[in-house]
């Protein structure tokens, strides 16, 4: 997987600057525009949004001004410019943790975001894209899109294998055994110790099977026998079926783009790859030499997976957020958020359709509005073209559907500072590296996983 399905981003603009270019009173800036933070900070997608907000001052009179903010810098830029009261009115592309951090730091204006919610229609969104973003009957932000982590596999092998698609855990240990044969493997996912990916891909499989980093009494349960069966599926599956070696967010798109592989887990972010749209990340199979699409033809994908101890299918995504800032321009705020998620919805997605996959399906009189924009959006960096060029319409259909089974650890339980606090400090990764290297069984990294995050809860108060 590139950097953008992790979400690690660069800086594209140093934090000095960033704050020099906040100015002013708060919230709106020293020339009395709406000021909007972005994370989303690459060159082509910031003049998109620039385009964008243009477009809605043009129909609203609304002066706006975008302002560029790294990912992995916008916390210790938000801390400056609240002690400054410099804080924007609204920042969008937040992800879950960056959202529990505004909480925790009781910069949200909540009442706002309700109201936004109830304006555009509650029961136009996915209900497990509300759930992820309230605290208890709260509403912290407005959820704006998201990237499922998906299970990519071969159907061309599947088929000539006569195998069901592996929706489930038996289904693709069955798979992933009878595909694992000469230099293709059954499955390859990432055991990297250093790597979040490593995490996201462990969670994925753990929520399919009821593992969840607190249960329902809120204490910390990564030691509870879904989880032990969680590790032990995982570590199975990576030594049995899968490349030998540490895999990664790189290693695992090259073993399946060059068609080694028959199954990886991978965000939705490697569609346009796949189908041959980025230089330099083009599938390198056999066939694809003469046909870059091969791959992407050839490829179905499951979201929602089902463990033998889980209850429902399950997905991990990650759900993107705009945040409204307290002491903001709230009337205007709501107002450019309500246009982000309504008039120019489309033209948000497009700034990225294969990672912003909409949690609003459409409105009261258009339920299916935007799903069916996002599948004729131009896709890719180097070629750009729709997915529905590549992808059949229900490949297309259970990526468009996959907010509906997202879940995370610890977020609908209000302990989102926790999660981002395990995930961050690569606790699972770690532990499953050492079951994956022989050391001990799955009942003991479950145990190390489970003293490191007690650890981490003592240090964060909860």
């Amino acid at each position: 997987m590139t950097r953008r399905g992790v979400r690690v981003l660069t800086a594209a603009v140093s934090a000095a600057l960033l704050l020099a270019a906040c100015g002013g009173g708060p919230g709106d800036g020293d020339d009395g525009a709406l000021l909007f933070w972005t994370i989303e900070d690459t060159a082509d997608r910031v003049q998109a949004q620039e385009r964008l907000l243009a477009r809605f001052t043009e129909r609203t009179g609304v002066p706006t001004r975008l302002v560029a903010v790294a990912e992995n810098q916008l916390t210790a830029v938000l801390t400056s410019a609240a002690a400054a009261g410099d804080l924007p009115d609204v920042i969008g592309s937040i992800s879950l943790p960056i959202m529990s951090r505004l909480r925790t730091d009781d910069l949200l204006d909540t009442d706002a975001a309700a109201q936004v919610v109830d304006a555009l229609g509650a029961g136009t969104f996915a209900p497990q894209a509300l759930e992820l973003t309230r605290q208890g009957d709260t509403q912290l932000v407005v959820p704006s899109d998201g990237w499922a982590q998906l299970l990519f596999y071969r159907k061309d092998l599947f088929a000539e294998a006569g195998l069901a698609p592996p929706t489930s855990f038996d289904a693709i240990r069955a798979a992933a055994g009878r595909l694992d044969r000469g230099e293709v493997t059954g499955i390859t996912a990432s055991t990297t110790p250093a790597d979040v990916f490593t995490h996201q891909t462990f969670e994925h499989l753990a929520l399919a099977n009821g593992c969840e980093l607190v249960a329902d009494d809120g204490r910390v349960a990564l030691d509870s026998p879904a989880c032990v069966a969680a590790f032990r599926f995982y570590a199975d599956l990576v030594t049995e079926h899968s490349a030998s070696g540490d895999q990664d967010v790189d290693t695992t798109r090259a073993t399946y783009f060059a068609g080694r592989s028959a199954m990886v887990v991978w965000s939705s972010y490697l569609l346009d790859e796949l189908a041959g749209l980025r230089d330099d990340a083009l599938p390198t199979c056999p066939p694809c030499r003469d046909d870059p699409a091969f791959l992407a033809r050839n490829t179905g994908v499951v979201a929602g997976l089902t463990g033998p101890d889980g209850d429902e299918p399950t997905t991990f995504g990650e759900t993107a957020s705009f945040a409204l800032l307290k002491d903001a321009a709230t009337e205007d705020a709501k107002r450019l958020v309500e246009y982000l998620m309504g008039e120019g919805y489309r033209d948000w997605l497009a700034i990225a359709p294969e990672g912003r996959v909409p949690v609003r399906a459409g409105t009261a009189r258009e339920p299916r509005a935007y799903v069916e924009a996002w599948r004729g959006l131009d896709v890719g960096v180097d070629t750009r073209a729709p997915l529905s060029r590549f992808y059949d319409a229900e490949t297309l259909r259970v990526v468009e559907e996959s907010p509906h089974s997202f879940r995370r650890w610890g977020f609908a339980e209000g302990r989102g500072e926790l999660a981002g606090a395990v995930a961050g400090q690569l606790v699972v990764p770690r532990a499953l590296a050492e079951l994956v290297n022989g050391s001990g069984d799955a009942a003991d990294a479950a145990r190390s996983a489970q003293e490191q995050a007690l650890d981490i809860a003592d240090e964060i108060g909860g």
